[in-house]
């Protein structure tokens, strides 16, 4: 069983920035492809990055391509989403994922375990 707990969130206003951080309770983290989602009220869940489990290959959701960067440091057991420039359509609870696979995924059911989610909101 793998533990996800997020820290990072926070209310902003557009055009700032926040890191997300989502520690993982596994020495194994290293086998894990992660990714973070979102979720606002009223919508589905939504990817919004991932990378691989050696921290090489990236995807992004196209509507964060050039402002989000995710990350990651296998010796801490931790991942990170840096979001810059941030607009109140960015305004959702984000959660970490990891999936016992190499290569991320959009998909939410490739991922076995998640995070209890952290707030974000951006003000206009």
């Amino acid at each position: 069983q793998v533990q996800l707990i997020e820290s990072g969130g926070g209310l902003v206003q557009a055009g700032a920035s926040l890191r997300l951080s989502c520690a993982a309770s596994t020495r194994s983290f290293r086998n894990y492809a992660v990714a973070w989602f979102r979720q606002a009220p009223g919508k589905e869940r939504e990817f919004v990055a991932g990378v691989d489990s050696r921290g090489i290959r990236t995807l992004y959701v196209d509507s964060v391509k050039g402002r989000f960067t995710i990350s990651r440091d296998n010796a801490k057991n931790t991942m990170y989403l840096q979001m810059n420039s941030l607009k109140p359509e960015d305004t959702a609870v984000y959660y970490c994922a990891a999936a016992v696979r190499y290569t991320s995924s959009p998909s939410p059911g490739e991922y076995a375990y998640w995070g209890q989610g952290t707030q974000v909101t951006v003000s206009s």
